[in-house]
């Protein structure tokens, strides 16, 4: 094959889960780059008998993109949308196509494919054809099923064949047309009951009624009869005018027993919100998240188009009527809307929690019943998670009866509750004709349930059509025929605790002790974690793979994953090294986090902190990265570079003796690159410039010539100068203060013309940014609490912190209350640090009326922003985009990092990465600039990789406020 055949250690323990509870280990893992391709491994697999999956996006929350034996990833190249047919409406795509990717190549035709699932931004096509995919608007467009005209497949026999409708296509299947002539009457009571009834085959599509389809028959076939290798799909066109209407009900089974009467008025969409799931958006991405919503803790998101404007108003203001909601919001197309959807979006990572904040698993994730019984189904239903003590947050597509619930069943130690709760789940979705499964699959999650919604005679037919199409059982097996238990190869009992607390044994893992009874202040272990019980396991199982990480930064507006956007590699991706690290903590396939598996996978790790924010389970894999570093090198010697670049303060502080003399021999090629590659570094960088006079210094002197002009000279430096002007904290970083000084002298201008007495701490305070980056947590430790003894009265007494670094604030916002749980200093300094839009803008520390200070008029300015990835992160850009709107700026704010991210950039072997990450958006735009324009960037390492690469010097935000005072 000319695609790759990997049977590493480390991709296997990729490749060995999905979203869903199951993990197993296949032997290799395929990724072919042609249909042919496809076909001729699937020969060899079928000779041999190997077990098969095809996998896509790996998306699936039932299980049913794992598997033994090989997995055909064909999601990497296997991606071309062949043609787009605007008179016949139709598209014909591969099956690795990203369901987006069709959305925009269909929209400029005023088309789109009906079916859309909150994950279109990753999921794939392929992936979306084995199970039967649906989405909020499957009211208005049905299933995937319902969109299909035809399909390429190869069967367990190996044939090839086009799957489309008629008896034509029975003639590839020989036996098939006769097995449904002899159980029509079977197929007619129990198949196809009502559109959510996904679980199982669904044979209805076979009847001569429905117009014998093969091709909507093996949608939603898991795999387990033909591997998809096309497929020709139905489009529909946009709908005009799209309009939210937003109804508030007392609670989820009240708004559930309105569907049916609001059915009647044909919306687009019916979407079920719980309160408890909106509560959890506001904590989780802040009160801006959610637009004001009606009266109510449960609501319904009902979208409504398709005529004139003034049509749209009329329907969504007759379903307002028609509802007996206790209160109700119309929403137009925009913002407000668009904030409602991406809470619907984000529903499958931030329901990965129960309120209390405890991890919820799926499993019953997509249960369905038709939609006159779902009120009465949801009050069985949450008097069956109140008798088992268990909790979730419920929201679906209720327009068609679904529900989608995680539940916070005890996995760490067993599936014993798992299994008895879904069996009772599942008789009580029997009992009100539903289906186990809405639109997911039964993957491995639900198979061997089947026998409780079907009869046994369904259930043998269903094995007989299996013997049909693949009578080897190569294709996924254990799915739907044959099925695995519900509780065998469960990935969570299968890892024990790590906790944060203690040494560290030879393995990488826990040794002995442990850190009860020593102070987190100045004890020796890592983060604390106490977000997940203080215990590793816990924190790199919160990756439940949904795989937002997945998804196009240009197409979602996030940050996540900079690498996997350079190379489209599993491996890159935050879900790839969460797989890995779980593998790492169970130990049965990854050797410990000592091994050479994790440091592979976390080698390309920017440590950007993105994914903490944009990831809806909450990922950290920075932290998660800081952490095995710290466990892996504590008491060894480390590389090179984490001395070179993680010691950078230090050596900044020696270089600031001679600083002339420095720069002058680091400019020189032949003394910069041994000096770069005995450090650890690339040899193609350049090493930024020591300033001659560091802030420290030059506030010392009291506002020397060198600094800013035009600010008075400080007759007393050094002192705070009593006044009632209030007061401000600069907190001046190791990079702000030794490299570009520049910006806290900006500060001061800005401050003082803003009314604040302006105060620089007598002692220096690092926060230890790059012992953090580089995992030497002890020596983070020993910074950080040299900074809260600096920072901590000030804190403490009110005093408001501004800090210039994005990196080194977001520090003092995240990682230090992660290194100091418990300590109130930590907790106050946190508290109290700002940027300098916050202060600005915040009406607790603006400046005051009477100041006299007024925003300079920036309307002359025409910039590119980029924010920088852990400002975006932690603290977030929301101020700043404020901030620049108000003075009249004209920018385009970039999304995604600007691939140098502090050490990563500089180290030996991440060059090439680093520039094909800042080719994502920053490169390009700064070539699109026109003369005169800004570069605009607080990132200290955003500045240095423009210049470094494209020769565009960039300025801090306050740099450009004090030029125009």
């Amino acid at each position: 094959m000319d695609g790759t055949v990997d049977s590493s250690t480390r991709r296997r323990a990729e490749y060995s889960t999905d979203a869903s509870n199951y993990r197993v280990v296949p032997d290799l893992v395929v990724f072919p780059r042609s249909t042919d391709e496809v076909v001729a491994a699937l020969d060899v697999l079928r000779e041999l008998e190997v077990p098969v999956t095809a996998r896509g996006a790996g998306t699936s929350v039932a299980g049913n993109s794992v598997g033994p034996g090989v997995v055909l990833d064909l999601s990497q190249h296997l991606d071309t949308i062949h043609a787009v047919d605007p008179t016949a409406r139709t598209a014909d795509v591969e099956p690795g196509v990203i369901m987006s990717s069709l959305q925009h190549a269909a929209r400029p035709h005023g088309l789109r494919f009906g079916p859309d699932p909150s994950t279109q931004n990753r999921a794939t096509l392929g992936g979306m054809i084995g199970n039967n995919a649906c989405g909020p608007h499957a009211v208005a467009y049905g299933r995937t099923a319902d969109n299909v005209v035809a399909l390429d497949v190869v069967d367990g026999h190996g044939r090839r064949f086009t799957a489309g409708r008629g008896d034509a296509g029975f003639a590839a299947v020989p036996g098939l047309a006769e097995l449904v002539r002899e159980n029509l009457a079977l197929i007619r009571t129990e198949f196809g009951r009502f559109g959510r009834q996904v679980s199982g085959y669904s044979l209805e599509h076979l009847l001569p009624e429905n117009g014998s389809d093969l091709a909507k028959f093996l949608v939603g076939t898991e795999g387990t009869l033909v591997t998809v290798l096309g497929a020709t799909l139905d489009l529909v066109p946009l709908p005009n005018a799209p309009t939210l209407v937003v109804l508030g009900y007392p609670d989820m089974p009240s708004a559930a027993d309105d569907v049916p009467v609001l059915l009647e008025h044909d919306p687009l969409a019916i979407e079920g919100l719980d309160a408890r799931l909106v509560d959890v958006v506001r904590r989780a991405k802040g009160a801006g998240a959610v637009p004001e919503l009606p009266e109510g803790a449960g609501w319904l998101m009902i979208e409504v188009g398709g005529g004139s404007e003034n049509e749209v108003r009329e329907l969504a203001e007759m379903i307002v009527g028609a509802s007996s909601a206790v209160g109700a919001a119309v929403y137009p197309a925009g913002p407000e809307a668009t904030r409602m959807w991406q809470i619907r979006a984000d529903g499958a990572g931030l329901a990965g929690r129960t309120p209390a904040g405890e991890q919820a698993w799926p499993g019953w994730e997509d249960s369905a019943v038709p939609p006159e019984n779902l009120g009465a189904y949801l009050r069985d239903l949450d008097a069956l998670m109140a008798r088992y003590g268990v909790d979730g947050l419920p929201y679906g597509h209720f327009g068609d009866g679904c529900l989608h619930l995680r539940i916070d069943i005890p996995l760490e130690a067993s599936g014993s509750v798992l299994r008895t709760f879904m069996t009772e789940a599942a008789q009580l979705v029997a009992r009100y004709g539903g289906s186990l499964s809405g639109e997911h699959g039964d993957g491995r999650a639900r198979s061997e349930l089947l026998p409780l919604i079907y009869s046994p005679e369904a259930v043998a037919l269903m094995e007989q059509v299996k013997a049909l199409f693949d009578p080897r059982d190569v294709l996924n097996p254990g799915v739907v025929v044959r099925p695995a238990a519900v509780d065998a190869d469960l990935r969570r009992p299968a890892a024990s605790p790590v906790p944060s607390t203690g040494p560290v044994g030879r393995n990488g893992l826990l040794g002995s002790g442990t850190l009860r009874g020593i102070s987190r202040k100045t004890g020796h272990a890592g983060f604390s974690f106490t977000h997940d019980h203080d215990d590793l396991t816990a924190a790199v199982h919160r990756c439940v793979g949904v795989g937002k990480c997945r998804a196009d930064n240009e197409a979602s507006g996030g940050f996540m994953c900079p690498s996997y956007q350079a190379t489209r590699d599993e491996k890159d991706v935050t879900r790839g090294r969460a797989r890995v690290l779980q593998e790492a903590v169970n130990g049965s396939l990854v050797g410990g986090l000592t091994a050479p598996e994790v440091r592979e996978s976390l080698d390309l790790c920017l440590s950007c902190k993105a994914c903490s924010s944009d990831c809806p389970a909450g990922v950290d894999m920075a932290q998660y990265k800081s952490e095995v570093l710290h466990r892996t090198y504590k008491g060894r010697p480390r590389p090179v570079d984490h001395y070179a670049l993680g010691w950078l303060p230090r050596w900044a502080r020696l270089a600031g003796i001679a600083p002339r003399t420095i720069n002058r021999l680091l400019s020189v090629d032949w003394i910069r690159r041994p000096v770069l590659w005995a450090g650890g570094m690339d040899t193609r960088r350049q090493v930024p410039e020591f300033a001659e006079m560091s802030f420290r210094r030059w506030w010392r002197l009291g506002y020397a010539t060198r600094g800013v002009p035009g600010l008075p000279h400080r007759q007393e430096p050094g002192r705070l100068v009593e006044s009632d002007r209030p007061k401000v904290v600069l907190w001046t970083d190791s990079f702000s203060d030794s490299m570009s000084p520049s910006v806290p002298q900006a500060a001061v201008r800005v401050l003082e013309a803003a009314g604040y007495e302006v105060v620089v701490p007598t002692s220096a305070a690092c926060c230890g940014l790059t012992w953090i980056s580089t995992g030497q947590l002890d020596g983070a430790r020993r910074r950080l609490d040299g900074l809260l003894k600096t920072l901590g009265p000030y804190a403490v007494n009110g005093y408001p912190i501004l800090g210039l670094e994005p990196s080194c604030t977001a520090v003092l916002r995240s990682d230090l209350l992660d290194l100091f749980p418990d300590d109130p200093r930590a907790h106050a300094v946190a508290g109290a640090t700002r940027t300098l839009a916050e202060l600005l803008t915040d009406p607790a520390t603006a400046p005051a009326e009477d100041s006299g200070w007024e925003l300079p008029d920036l309307s002359d300015v025409t910039a590119v922003v980029q924010p920088h990835c852990h400002q975006h992160s932690v603290m977030g850009f929301a101020a700043d985009r404020a901030l620049l709107a108000q003075a009249g700026a004209t920018v385009t704010e970039l999304a995604g990092c600007c691939g140098l991210a502090g050490n990563f950039g500089m180290q030996k072997g991440h060059y090439d990465v680093s520039v094909a990450v800042a080719e994502n958006a920053l490169l390009p735009a700064l070539r699109a600039q026109e003369e005169g324009e800004e570069f605009i960037a607080d990132g200290f390492s955003c500045r240095t990789q423009a210049v470094q690469l494209e020769g565009v010097e960039g300025k801090a935000l306050v740099e450009v406020l004090a030029a125009r005072l």
